[in-house]
């Protein structure tokens, strides 16, 4: 799965994402969201792990399992606007606002903000369809949650 959804990620234009694969997307997103800020935190693993399980209803050992290929696949995969196109067309709109959650939610774990997730979710918002706005209230309901 890891080498189809890299194979799909380098082609030029738009490909038909099979639901497995928008999952690894999903996850190796939330693990560039992780990284932006030069460290990966436990905490922020943990955080991944939790998104996981609530979106896709997988256990904690499937959710880790999940979250060790997407390590695998962010470290391998190009720039994040590919993850970011194949995403947007295998998700409705609607649901981009939670994956929008899911990654201030991850941003948010360690309990700092630093200029690289910032920029990192300023890019990744527009590229989903999402705006400005409806990131920042996104991160707002993410810090009310304590997240």
């Amino acid at each position: 799965m890891v080498m189809g959804l890299l194979r799909r990620l380098a082609q030029p234009g738009p490909v038909a994402l099979p639901a497995e694969e928008a999952r690894l997307a999903l996850a190796a997103l939330l693990v560039r969201a992780a990284r932006a800020d030069g460290s990966y935190e436990r905490a922020e693993a943990a955080r991944i792990d939790r998104v996981l399980i609530g979106r896709f209803g997988l256990d904690a050992a499937g959710a880790a399992a999940l979250r060790a290929e997407a390590e695998a696949v962010e470290a391998e995969a190009p720039d994040t606007v590919r993850f970011t196109r194949v995403l947007k067309d295998a998700v409705p709109l609607n649901d981009r606002i939670g994956l929008i959650e899911a990654m201030w939610a991850v941003v948010l774990a360690d309990g700092t903000r630093d200029a690289g997730e910032d920029r990192l979710m300023r890019m990744v918002a527009p590229l989903l369809g999402i705006t400005d706005r409806d990131s920042g209230l996104a991160r707002q309901r993410m810090e009310r949650k304590g997240i």
